[in-house]
């Protein structure tokens, strides 16, 4: 059984630009008995092309296309999990930021592509998450070169996309 913790859509560039709707990506974040079931659907770009390897956990999976959610917690410690429409994903636990003490974390997650669209459905064990109160952002990442794309739920300061600036990360209520 499943409880909503929180609906999230990713409206903006990293820097708080507003982004036409059909570049929106929605996030749901349930509570469930064994940990947190994440769901997303969002735009599908295709670009860059998504790992080689099989779908499964894939390291530095942010060099693709993603999703992905931080979720930090009082002392410190944060989990990074990033969803890929190909299947790909990868979670990782960090004491302080980029500074990882697990990797490649296993995780259930199914993705699915319809036309312009994904959607994935992602359960991660309680282990992996930080003690509460949680704070949060949830941040997109898309396309090659020049086109190279970074969207974010929280506008980020800054002269470039940072993604682990914890002190912009939002309160769960």
């Amino acid at each position: 059984m499943t409880s909503p913790l929180r609906s999230l859509r990713i409206e903006n560039a990293w820097d708080g630009t507003p982004l036409p709707p059909e570049h929106w990506i929605t996030l749901h974040i349930l509570e469930s008995g064994t940990g947190i079931e994440l769901r997303v659907q969002a735009p599908l770009y295709g670009d860059p092309p998504p790992p080689a390897s099989p779908p499964g956990p894939t390291d530095k999976l942010w060099e693709h296309e993603v999703v992905e959610l931080f979720i930090l917690g009082p002392n410190g410690h944060y989990t990074e999990i990033e969803l890929s429409p190909s299947g790909h994903h990868l979670v990782l636990k960090l004491d302080g930021v980029r500074k990882p003490i697990e990797t490649c974390l296993p995780m259930a997650f199914e993705a699915r592509c319809e036309g312009a669209r994904w959607s994935g459905r992602a359960n991660l064990d309680a282990a992996y998450l930080p003690p509460k109160p949680w704070r949060i952002n949830a941040t997109a990442i898309h396309g090659s070169g020049d086109e190279r794309c970074y969207l974010s739920w929280v506008a980020l300061p800054g002269d470039e996309p940072d993604f682990h600036q914890l002190a912009h990360f939002r309160s769960v209520v």
